[in-house]
């Protein structure tokens, strides 16, 4: 009991000494628990039946879905209030005026999940054309990291262009460490794309990624620097990558100005800070990077002979 005393002591005098890192009286923060929790509910609406224990049937759909959106939608609301609440920085806004507007965001959302299926159908649809190993798509939604990732990052996106502080970081964080893909919910990702394997992936703030883009694992669409910390808020960082560009394994594509023209292939390893136009075949040979025009690409070197 002495020892127990000790270090409830002990604790108690930190608090008081480090501050920074303590959360004691102050406005009540959104629960990371509950919002994992509600990813993955919301991840149940987006794909029925896919996780769950029991199947679902035509005749419990209506009364499924229904229990489903009502949960999700109080919860939401709540958790959103929570952020705006905390965030707030005008005295004059009240707690109902936030209420009205964690309704509203909620809301909002919970309309668009239809679209949002429409272009997270386009992606299971490019995982499973672009993988000669899936077996279904009903394989690449059950059982594909990238699928957990980019449907929670497309529902983050939505309340990240709401302004809503916590929330969409917790979520696209939480599902970070489900799958080992880091897509930032302020990045803009078009249709059809597919991460292939996936692990160690990272997609920043400011990317932009056009329709029926391929990546690997191991990639980086980084900034340059962010030695400027919190004066490059806001500031374009990251790359653009345009339709139909395909990223090998463990590339590092980096800096708001650089743009990966339509069409192209960056081969593995490669290391980018500049432009390169649409069409472009980019390899890494020795220690330098070379860019070629796709139609004027070396021939393949034969085959090193084996024994016979």
């Amino acid at each position: 009991m002495e020892l127990e005393n000790k270090i409830i002591e002990n604790m108690l005098q930190s608090y008081n000494e480090i501050g920074g890192i303590n959360h004691i009286d102050g406005l009540n923060l959104p629960s990371r628990n509950i919002i994992e929790e509600l990813t993955t509910d919301i991840l149940r609406l987006l794909f029925p039946g896919f996780y769950e224990e029991k199947p679902i049937r035509l005749s419990n759909l209506h009364e499924w879905t229904s229990e489903l959106v009502r949960k999700i939608r109080y919860n939401l609301t709540n958790e959103i209030l929570k952020s705006l609440e905390y965030c707030a920085t005008d005295e004059r806004t009240t707690s109902d005026s936030l209420k009205d507007v964690a309704k509203s965001v909620t809301d909002e959302l919970l309309l668009k999940l239809p679209q949002i299926r429409h272009v997270l159908q386009t992606d299971v649809e490019a995982a499973y054309d672009g993988d000669p190993a899936a077996f279904s798509h009903e394989e690449v939604i059950v059982a594909y990291p990238f699928i957990q990732a980019i449907g929670t990052q497309r529902v983050a996106h939505e309340l990240y262009k709401k302004n809503i502080p916590f929330i969409p970081r917790i979520m696209t964080e939480w599902a970070h460490s489900k799958t080992g893909i880091d897509l930032h919910p302020g990045a803009e990702i078009g249709s059809y794309f597919f991460i292939d394997h996936g692990t160690g992936t990272i997609v920043g703030e400011t990317c932009v990624i056009g329709n029926h883009v391929k990546m690997y694992h191991g990639i980086t669409l980084g900034a340059k620097s962010t030695s400027g910390g919190q004066q490059l808020r806001g500031k374009k960082r990251h790359p653009v990558i345009e339709d139909h560009v395909t990223i090998y394994p463990g590339a590092t594509i980096l800096g708001g100005e650089t743009i990966i023209g339509a069409g192209s292939t960056i081969g593995g390893n490669v290391f980018l800070t500049h432009s390169v136009p649409p069409n472009s075949l980019v390899i890494f040979e020795g220690l330098t990077t070379r860019i070629l025009n796709k139609s004027e690409r070396p021939p393949m070197p034969p085959p090193p002979p084996t024994d016979l």
